[in-house]
This record gives C-alpha cells, sequence and structure tokens, in this order.
C-alpha cells in the first residue's frame, strides 16, 4: 500500500519551555498547538492527529475541542486523535464529538481509539483499573455498532456489563459520508490486532522502541485475520517518534535532551532504568527515532514503508519540553522537504521492482 502513502504528524501537547526555560502555561500549549496544525496544513501534510492525556505534563485532555479549533483554520489536512482513550470515555459521546468534527471540517474527521498507554483517567472518570480489558472490549464493541447505525441508518441495540444498553436507540449527528474514519492503536499485543481485525477497523501500529521490521509479523497477523475473516484489505499506519532539522547532529543535539528528560520521567514512573546517550544513538540508527536531516529522515521512512507494506507514517515530532521554535522549524523540514523525498525515494523502488522481473528474464 506504499504506492499511496499518506504522511502525518502528531503531538501529545506536551508541555514545552520558553526562551526563560521555564514550563510554558497549558493554555500556551494548546495554542502553540493550534498554530502547529495550521503550518502542518500549509506545508503539505496529510494528517494532524493530537493526543488525549490527564496529567500535567501533557496540555491536551480534550483533542475534538483542539481539533475543532483547528479545523476552523485549515482547509485540506485531515484531523484526528492520537490516540482517544475509549476504555475511559463514553463511545455514544466520543462518536457525536468527531461526528460533529467532521462536520465543523468538511469530512476531514477521523479517530484513533486506544486503551492508552496511561492510566490517570481511569481513576478520574471513576473506572477501576480491575476492567482494564473488559472496558475496552465493550466499548470498541459498542462504538462499531453506532458506525454500523451511521453507515446503514439501523438503530443500535446493545448491551454489556460496562454501561448502560441501548435499545433501538439512534445517535446524532450522523455524519454526511456514512463512515466517520475510525483507527485501533495497538503497541504490540496480538490479541489487540487480532481484534481491529475481526471489528473490520485500519490499524496504528505505535513504534515507540527498537526497529520496524519487528513489527512485520503484527503486521501480517492482521491482514491474515481479515483475509480469514473475508474481510477486504484494510490501511495499516505506523505512529513514531522523530525530529527533523537541517543537519543530521543538529537534530540529534536539539532531540536528546528533551528525549531524554521525557524518557526518564516517564521510565521512573514505570521503573525503567534511567536513558543513555547510547540507547538514543541506538534507537535513531535502527530503532524508533526518525531524528536527523530530512535526506535521513526521509529514507527511514521510506525503508519502514516497504518493511511493513504501510499507507501512513505518522511522526510525533514533539518531545517532553523541545521549545515551540524547533518544533515549528521541524514541521516546515518534514513537509517540504521529507514528505517529498519520501515519494521519490519510493517511486523510485516501485519502479526498481516492476524491471526487476525483465532483467531475470534476460537471455
Amino acid at each position: 500500500m506504499t504506492d499511496s502513502l499518506e504522511l502525518g504528524l502528531d503531538t501529545f501537547g506536551d508541555v514545552t519551555r520558553g526562551a526563560d526555560g521555564q514550563p510554558l502555561s497549558h493554555a500556551q500549549v494548546i495554542r502553540d498547538v493550534v498554530e502547529e496544525a495550521v503550518l502542518a496544513d500549509a506545508v503539505g501534510a496529510d494528517f494532524f492527529g493530537v493526543g488525549e492525556h490527564h496529567r500535567a505534563d501533557f496540555a491536551v485532555t480534550a483533542p475534538e475541542v483542539v481539533l475543532a479549533a483547528i479545523a476552523g483554520r485549515t482547509r485540506r489536512i485531515r484531523l484526528g486523535s492520537a490516540v482517544t482513550v475509549l476504555s475511559s470515555d463514553d463511545p455514544v459521546r466520543v462518536f457525536q464529538r468527531f461526528a460533529t468534527l467532521d462536520a465543523a471540517s468538511g469530512g476531514r474527521a477521523e479517530v484513533i481509539l486506544g486503551r492508552g498507554s496511561f492510566t490517570e483517567s481511569f481513576p478520574l472518570f471513576g473506572h477501576p483499573m480491575r476492567d482494564y480489558d473488559r472496558l475496552f472490549e465493550e466499548k470498541l464493541a459498542l462504538f462499531a455498532a453506532i458506525l454500523e447505525q451511521d453507515r446503514t441508518g439501523e438503530p443500535v441495540t446493545w448491551r454489556g456489563e460496562t454501561r448502560a444498553a441501548l435499545e433501538g436507540q439512534r445517535v446524532y449527528p450522523t455524519t454526511e459520508s456514512g463512515r466517520l474514519r475510525t483507527w485501533v492503536g495497538v503497541g504490540g499485543s496480538p490479541e489487540s490486532v487480532v481484534r481491529a481485525a475481526s471489528y473490520g477497523f485500519p490499524l496504528t501500529l505505535a513504534i515507540i522502541g527498537g526497529p520496524a521490521r519487528r513489527f512485520a509479523p503484527y503486521a501480517a497477523l492482521y491482514r491474515r485475520t481479515l483475509e480469514k475473516l473475508g474481510r477486504p484489505a484494510l490501511p495499516v499506519a505506523v505512529h513514531s517518534p522523530g525530529h527533523v532539522a537541517d543537519t543530521d547532529e543538529q537534530a540529534r543535539a536539539e532531540f536528546w535532551p528533551a528525549w531524554r528528560e521525557m524518557r526518564d520521567r516517564i521510565g521512573a514512573e514505570r521503573g525503567w532504568g534511567p536513558t543513555s546517550p547510547d540507547e538514543f544513538a541506538r534507537e535513531v540508527a535502527g530503532g524508533s527515532l526518525y531524528v536527523g536531516a530530512p535526506e535521513t529522515v526521509a529514507r527511514k521512512i521510506a525503508d519502514t514503508a516497504r518493511a511493513l507494506g504501510i499507507a501512513r507514517f505518522d511522526m510525533k515530532y514533539s518531545a517532553g519540553p523541545l521549545a515551540h521554535p524547533l518544533l515549528m522549524r521541524s514541521i516546515e523540514l518534514y513537509g517540504r522537504v521529507v514528505i517529498p523525498r519520501v515519494r521519490e525515494l519510493l517511486a523510485e523502488s516501485g519502479a526498481a521492482e516492476e524491471a526487476a522481473p525483465a532483467l531475470f528474464s534476460v537471455g
């Protein structure tokens, strides 16, 4: 599916620092995210995603509200979450909010549903952690039923244990297209991959450590499961962190301190040891960090696209306190240089593959 590769950007609204070295307010970070999205639209990115978190080091708790502000200042770029924590939300309200965004943006909305890599939303909204898996399974089933109602007009009937049942209910507003583009984001669990395929949702692989090629079995499992279920082929996307600057050395020098701070803060919460320059270098060279000059980043994205056969690559361009001006420069280089270069590289490799049979048949 690399012949029609979409190239997007996403952010979790990480709290950045100002010129004085002090953390910016949540309000200023949110305003900066809107400006970053406007630039992403102007330089040709296909998608802009905003994540949902409920903690002090991230500013965005309501992605669809931020995306609505972005919709009013953009005309082309697709807008979505990265991700919506469905387990601690209500599927009816999630659909209503994104269907509203779809209307306001002229059909550009999409949603990536996931369980989330942080759990602060569970106690915040009164959900017990013991129901972590059941909440997502049931709510994903309900969301799928709501999407079917939007497509066919048939009312929703659903029963579960984690919310009140629906009996012949209709959910409004409906979308003009009859299909809100909906992905399921997974971090590498085979069960989650199979679940996405079973409901017929496109798959987003969150690759935040190690080489992308190690996720090839998950992409293959997803496609095999779709085939076994008699479903049509569906797109696979990749989300990974990155940063673009004018040179490799500059990109690494800018990104490393911010990435280290974020990585060690989260790692301390999860029982990981501190990171090191060697770990950072490994992730940049062959792992999940797409950090470097435009040519370096473009080649790495193209390699990932070929290895996994993906339909979209989204680079998480924010990293902890990495400053807004550096993020803006990264977005500009990504859109103006990286995106066209990735497409050139994929076109070249596609032409080489088409020529290969003729070369081998000579003589």
